[in-house]
């Protein structure tokens, strides 16, 4: 019992550092904080950071792991149901994250403002490389029920899954720039859903399914966003 006790300690002590590295992400970006900020906000000793992690780096990757973590519980069950098509499945996957980051909304618009911004490059690439890791195994079996059911079809659907991750990164890099360009009118609410029903009907053609089948993101969830 001790032992567990002890584990669960230490996953309350580390999490305080993760905390901090997120919140000051959001707030200056990865490039204007330092560990001793880190230290500051957890009011932890620079020994004790250095128990947990060995890097300002390792510490970033901890934020972006465990917010993988969280997607991953809230995707994995809608993957493994075995009563969804692969259509239902893929469009659970999109309305999944979708739901995942509007109940975190608050945390998600912090990100937004300084996403682009040169101080969070290392934290954009940490992330593309994570997500990647992650959405294209989930991909390989959505794809692989998709052709036995028929509603996919490719010619090269071993490549498919990667090809689908890079258009569904694609689209969420996108989409970033698009909420930027929101907040200064320099592009209509329209314009931002027509841009979103064109990702619709590309994916669409890569996997051959039928038109008009596949509700990826519907219009209530784009407002939600970007009205």
């Amino acid at each position: 019992m001790a032992r567990t006790l002890d584990l669960e300690a230490h996953a309350v002590r580390r999490d305080v550092f993760v905390d901090a590295a997120q919140r000051l992400i959001v707030t200056r970006g990865y490039e204007q904080f330092s560990i001793q900020d880190v230290l500051e906000i957890s009011e932890a000793s620079k020994g004790a950071f250095y128990h947990y992690f060995d890097s300002k780096g390792a510490l970033v990757d901890a934020v972006v792991d465990r917010m993988a973590d969280q997607a991953t519980i809230v995707l994995e069950p809608i993957l493994a149901d075995p009563s969804l098509t692969a259509i239902e499945k893929l469009e659970g996957l999109f309305n999944g994250m979708a739901r995942f980051k509007a109940e975190r909304k608050d945390l998600v618009l912090g990100i937004l403002r300084v996403w682009e911004s040169d101080d969070n490059t290392v934290v954009r690439e940490k992330l593309r490389r994570i997500v990647a890791a992650r959405l294209v195994p989930w991909l390989e079996r959505i794809v692989r029920q998709g052709v036995l059911e028929g509603s996919f079809s490719s010619r090269f659907p071993d490549q498919l899954p990667r090809v689908l991750a890079t258009l569904v990164q694609g689209m969420s890099e996108l989409a970033s720039q698009l909420w930027v360009d929101r907040q200064t009118d320099a592009v209509s609410l329209e314009e931002v859903k027509r841009t979103f029903h064109a990702y619709h009907e590309a994916f669409e053609r890569i996997v051959d399914a039928r038109p008009g089948s596949l509700k990826l993101l519907d219009d209530p969830t784009i407002e939600f966003w970007f009205a």
